[in-house]
């Protein structure tokens, strides 16, 4: 969602074109996105979004995600659902977040959790970071 939404977008084109890398986002098909959101609810969106995907334990979920999520507080709830799905299936999960790094954090086999240096910049920072590492993954030939 917001900022992660475009990293998403963004992250997946460097994947694709340069690193050759079969990916994709729920977000860049907002009549999809939508469609969910209307007839399933936005809780479940991206967990549904994902079934339709066939995701499987062949698979990875990489989060770009400030908070990183979290139920009890309300906050990214359909990105929870995601990764509950995600480990449901025994898809790996990455992400790069901010804070504490929320259910990311808890859940992810890998993840890069940006420190806070000032409350009020933690958004700039985290985004900056998430740029900073999916361009590095995307740049590099295996």
């Amino acid at each position: 969602m917001g900022g992660g939404a475009g990293h998403a977008s963004h992250a997946v084109n460097d994947f694709r074109k340069i690193a050759g890398i079969e990916a994709y986002t729920p977000t860049d098909n907002v009549s999809e996105l939508t469609a969910r959101v209307n007839d399933d609810g936005w809780e479940t969106s991206f967990a549904n979004w994902l079934r339709g995907s066939h995701l499987s334990s062949r698979d990875m979920v990489f989060v770009f995600s400030v908070g990183g999520g979290d139920l009890q507080r309300n906050i990214s709830a359909n990105l929870v659902r995601a990764l509950q799905y995600a480990q449901e299936v025994d898809a790996a999960i990455c992400g790069v977040v901010g804070r504490d790094g929320g259910f990311t954090a808890q859940v992810a086999d890998a993840c890069v959790i940006v420190p806070v240096v000032d409350p009020e910049t933690v958004t700039p920072h985290t985004e900056s970071f998430q740029a900073l590492v999916w361009h590095l993954l995307g740049s590099h030939q295996v």
